[in-house]
Formats: structure tokens, C-alpha cells, sequence
């Protein structure tokens, strides 16, 4: 087992006081066997009231609402996770899933429906192409080495960046540039897993890079993928590594723009000014 602390500050700046609308924050840690929350504490400017509830998929979220007008949204968690899956390889794939193509289980395809391929939210002519990069499709392959091929080749062929604009470049985008952020790269790699026929989804988070990193840093993104017999397995396209100890899940979405760590609106003039830093340390 791992502990970690993290620490995520948002600081907006308003040049004349605006009223502020609800605010929703996704920023408590997913629990599960593998990751538990040792502490949490939530510290918002100006004050707030709290609403907690769950989604629709079970991410837990902050609803923050506001009374007086004000020049500045100050947010900040402090939260000591401990992290359990240390060996991300150890676990074992249902025998009708060993070999890539497999059919899902009536019972999990029906609840795993939104997380295939539609054909109305990629184009699928350069998924095509990419794909055969990636993989001969006549020649046999087991699913989890496919999965770990695709993983490989975005890290290896698609150029990271730090990109600050909002949203998430489509997968036609990020291979015609040859980069992006880690949301875009796990955006290509959730919609050629879709197009190959798996279930994925988008994760949003933070991950552990190591104790001589003092500069802050970012939220963090990557995919997982539903295998029959192992479950939900992440794959972090960012750093070509299975998802495992280091990597601390926040929310979970069937589409990346759907969390946002924080989210709102406010009545007043524009130009606000934005800066976040997120620190991960491990705890000894």
C-alpha cells in the first residue's frame, strides 16, 4: 500500500465583484478495493453552502452555492489517499475474451452500451487508418496485447503537450498535429478501443511522477477499458504504462468534456483570471 497527499488549489480573479451562480466540483477521490480516502478536507473562498451528491456514474460531486458578491473563488483540497494496486498485470481475463475479437456478455453489454462506438461522435476513416498502424487485422492477436499496442503507439508516435484551452481536440485533430494533452491522448485512445468493438471510458485524476518534482502541476487524464474477467482496466496513453499505484481516479465519464474538476457560472463583467496547481507527494 501507497499514501499519497494531494493538493489541488483553483484561483479565479475577477477585476470588479461578480455574483456567483452554482459551482460544481468534482475533486473527492473515487473510492473503491483499490483506492480509499485516509482524510479530506475542502476549503472554499467566499464561503459556501455544500450540496454532495453522486452522478449518474457514481463520481461524487460538490455542488457549491454562493450568497454575496465577490472578487475571487478560491479552492482548495487537502487529501491523503491510500493506493492498494500495486501489481496492475495481476488479474485474470475471461476465457471467452482471451482472444481478440470477443463478444461481450448479453448482461454487460446491455449496461455497457453508452461506452461502445457511435459513429456520430468520431469519424471513422481515420480510425481506420490508424488502426492499421497499430495492428494487421488478419493476423490473430490476444485482446490484452492489442490493448497494450495501442497504449505503446500513442506514447511512441504522439508528441505530449501542455495545452491550457478549454476542452478536449477530437482524435482526427490530434493525429493530423501528431499531439496533445493527456485528455486528447486518452480521447484517441477511447475512440479506437471503441472502433476495435471495446468498451471504454474517460478518466480524469491525478498521477504520482516521482519525489524530485517541486514545480505544481495538473489534473491528469486517461482511459479504461471493460475486459470480461478483469473489469474496468486503465491504460495511460500519456505515459505508455498501465494504470496502477500511482495513478489516483477522480471521475469517471463516457465523455471527457462531461469533468471538469470545476465548473460554473457567474453574473458580471469577463476577463477573469485562472491559475491552478496541483501537488501529488507520497507519504512515507
Amino acid at each position: 500500500m501507497k499514501r499519497f497527499n494531494v493538493v489541488h488549489q483553483t484561483n479565479y480573479a475577477y477585476p470588479y465583484p461578480v455574483q456567483m451562480q452554482a459551482h460544481t466540483l468534482r475533486l473527492r477521490p473515487r473510492e473503491g478495493h483499490d483506492q480509499h480516502i485516509e482524510s479530506s478536507q475542502l476549503t472554499i473562498s467566499p464561503e459556501a453552502n455544500l450540496r454532495w451528491i453522486r452522478d449518474v456514474e457514481s463520481n461524487s460531486i460538490a455542488v457549491a452555492t454562493f450568497t454575496e458578491p465577490t472578487d475571487h473563488l478560491w479552492i482548495e483540497t487537502v487529501t491523503i489517499v491510500q493506493k492498494y494496486d500495486e501489481s496492475p498485470y495481476d488479474f485474470l481475463i475471461a476465457d471467452d475474451a482471451v482472444s481478440y475479437p470477443f463478444s461481450y456478455p448479453l448482461d454487460d453489454k446491455v449496461a455497457l452500451t453508452p461506452y461502445f462506438w457511435n459513429a456520430l461522435n468520431s469519424d471513422p476513416k481515420h480510425l481506420d487508418k490508424w488502426v492499421k498502424v497499430i495492428w494487421i487485422k488478419e493476423q490473430p492477436i490476444q485482446t490484452f496485447e492489442l490493448l497494450l499496442l495501442l497504449n505503446r503507439q500513442i506514447y511512441e508516435s504522439i508528441r505530449y503537450v501542455k495545452r491550457d484551452e478549454e476542452g478536449v481536440q477530437s482524435s482526427s485533430s490530434t493525429l493530423k498535429s501528431n499531439q496533445g494533452s493527456c485528455r486528447d491522448l486518452a480521447n484517441l485512445f477511447i475512440d479506437t478501443a471503441r472502433y476495435l468493438g471495446f468498451a471504454a471510458r474517460f478518466v480524469s485524476g491525478y498521477v504520482y511522477i516521482g519525489p524530485n518534482i517541486s514545480a505544481p502541476g495538473t489534473t491528469h487524464a486517461w482511459a479504461e477499458v471493460y475486459i470480461p474477467g478483469a473489469g474496468w482496466k486503465g491504460f495511460d496513453p500519456t505515459h505508455g504504462t498501465l494504470v496502477g499505484v500511482n495513478h489516483i481516479a477522480v471521475s469517471v465519464s463516457l465523455l471527457p468534456e462531461h469533468v471538469p474538476p470545476v465548473s460554473g457560472a457567474f453574473w458580471g463583467l469577463p476577463d477573469a483570471n485562472l491559475e491552478v496547481s496541483v501537488w501529488v507527494t507520497e507519504i512515507h
